[in-house]
């Protein structure tokens, strides 16, 4: 093992100095293949989770205070009381290289180790863990085609490999072409736009599945919200949000009752 990893350090090293890249938030130079677009300092720079921060436990929004680690699974921000997922969780806030990577995937196919890393660990948190099958968030096919190609299921494709579970990338389907969510569109305006675009094809692969939902960025939980809805009346037992990253909006969280 120590012999690969040396073999990949100087891979590595061999390729910066040949094919030399700068990173997409300071210009610097990326110096390992696996940091992706952003060089170890940005990735050092941004702020990451590790499980041990306090977040609401339904949506995984961050907190400034801090609770007892036995009561993190009261702790709620109560904005996302009526979302139809079980809990979301994101690597980090989408800021330095989380949001260099997914500006990224949104034009490249690529995902770099270091990322895969940061989303196969977050998937073996709890609750997350217990998931079952993983399922992208889709694109209309008029989008899909237009783009080239789903960085959902890309992140997905990549997260099944590391965590061997499942991929699933045929059950749900969005069978209208909405606008995208305008900037300063209200909660329910926000959640008007994707209400009834989701639909299950195949009902019996998702029946009784503690479903991971795979997406990019967690903004406002509309659009995952609305794909758990429609997996949990198409039979799912759980639906479990994961992605890369989140906004940064931190407030003070309460404690369920």
């Amino acid at each position: 093992m120590l012999l690969t990893r040396a073999s990949n350090i100087c891979y590595d090293s061999l390729l910066a100095l040949v094919y030399p890249q700068s990173c997409a938030v300071c210009g610097d130079s990326v110096e390992s293949r696996a940091d992706g677009v952003a060089c170890e300092k940005c990735w050092r720079q941004t702020r990451l989770f590790t499980g041990t921060e306090t977040l609401c436990w339904k949506c995984g929004l961050p907190s400034r205070g801090t609770v007892a680690e036995d009561k993190r699974e009261q702790v709620r921000c109560r904005r996302c009381d009526d979302d139809a997922f079980t809990a979301a969780r994101a690597c980090g806030i989408y800021e330095g290289a989380l949001r260099a990577s997914v500006l990224s995937l949104k034009r490249e196919q690529h995902i770099g180790s270091r990322l895969k890393h940061l989303m196969a660990e977050t998937q073996k948190q709890f609750p997350l863990s217990e998931a079952t099958r993983i399922v992208p968030v889709p694109l209309h096919p008029e989008r899909e085609k237009a783009r080239g190609f789903n960085q959902a299921a890309l992140i997905a494709s990549e997260l099944s490999q590391t965590t061997r579970l499942p991929l699933d990338e045929v059950s749900l389907v969005r069978t209208q072409h909405t606008n995208r969510h305008r900037a300063g569109m209200d909660w329910k305006g926000r959640r008007d736009t994707v209400a009834d675009v989701f639909r299950v094809m195949y009902p019996a692969l998702i029946a009784d599945e503690r479903v991971l939902l795979v997406d990019d960025v967690f903004t406002t939980g509309a659009t995952v919200s609305a794909c758990a809805k429609t997996l949990l009346d198409a039979g799912a037992a759980e639906v479990f949000v994961l992605t890369i990253a989140r906004p940064l909006v931190v407030t003070l969280l309460s404690l369920s009752a």
